[in-house]
């Protein structure tokens, strides 16, 4: 079993639902990057994403897109993603996972990026822009590697082709919760809870629902039916609204710790 597979096992095991933090690496630095993370940890989150940085994302919407902004003027490369799990490495137990480009893996190579990322301490990658049809080889150095490939499926993607992307992927399912790009939001799509239910009986993968979680209400209802909720605009945001790094921690601890919370609620 890999990290992911056992981690959510226990969870399930538990009756607890996963918690799943998304930061961006380098946004406003790598020294704050990692102080956040030490304190997603220490909130409880279950996994951390690491997003890397990219000139061109696919479906961010404007938080993500200015935080990965500001990294990559500040300097950021690649090599620092893996050099800030590095230096994370047997500060806490929450596995972390890189959120990357295709294009990034495909420049690297997808041996070099498995054994890399691998090296540094991260346990799975998400591939947003990952086709389906293109996906098989990287599906396959990643199951050779015991590291576990996350996927996407989204309201629009048709049922027969989410059980493939569900049969190509592991460690969990990422299910868009939303037509569109991430950012907070309020309300909840007619359907999703439905959808999500679907698609948790097609496959063994937890499903964790990620794409406009920004309150703890909409974590507990989402908790109910989903293996998880994944979080980041919103958290993106209180990093770049905070004044000084010891205030985005705060603000962060305080956030995680609300939605936390919300999803032990029976």
């Amino acid at each position: 079993m890999s990290e992911l597979d056992q981690l959510f096992a226990a969870h399930r095991a538990a009756g607890r639902k996963a918690f799943l933090p998304f930061v961006t690496a380098g946004d406003p630095d790598l020294d704050t990057t990692a102080e956040v993370l030490r304190a997603l940890a220490r909130c409880g989150a279950s996994v951390a994403e690491v997003g890397v940085p990219y000139s061109d994302p696919i479906a961010d919407g404007p938080v993500i897109q200015a935080s990965y902004q500001r990294a990559l003027d500040s300097g950021f490369r690649l090599p620092q993603v893996f050099d800030l799990a590095n230096s994370l490495r047997g500060q806490f137990a929450m596995p972390l996972i890189t959120m990357t480009s295709y294009s990034i893996i495909h420049r690297t190579g997808m041996n070099r990026y498995v054994e890399l990322a691998q090296a540094a301490g991260y346990c799975g990658t998400i591939v947003p822009d990952l086709l389906v049809e293109e996906a098989q080889p990287l599906a396959d150095v990643c199951r050779a590697a015991d590291f576990s490939l996350i996927q996407l499926v989204t309201p629009t993607t048709p049922r027969e082709r989410q059980i493939r992307i569900a049969e190509l992927s592991s460690g969990f399912l990422y299910f868009v919760s939303v037509t569109g790009i991430t950012g907070e939001r309020h309300q909840m799509p007619p359907g999703l809870l439905e959808n999500v239910a679907w698609l948790r009986e097609q496959t063994p993968l937890p499903v964790c629902v990620g794409f406009g979680i920004s309150t703890p209400e909409t974590a507990r209802t989402l908790g109910r039916i989903a293996d998880g909720v994944i979080v980041g605009s919103a958290l993106v945001r209180r990093i770049a609204e905070a004044e000084s790094r010891a205030a985005a921690v705060e603000s962060v601890t305080r956030f995680a710790s609300d939605l936390i919370a919300a999803l032990a609620e029976k």
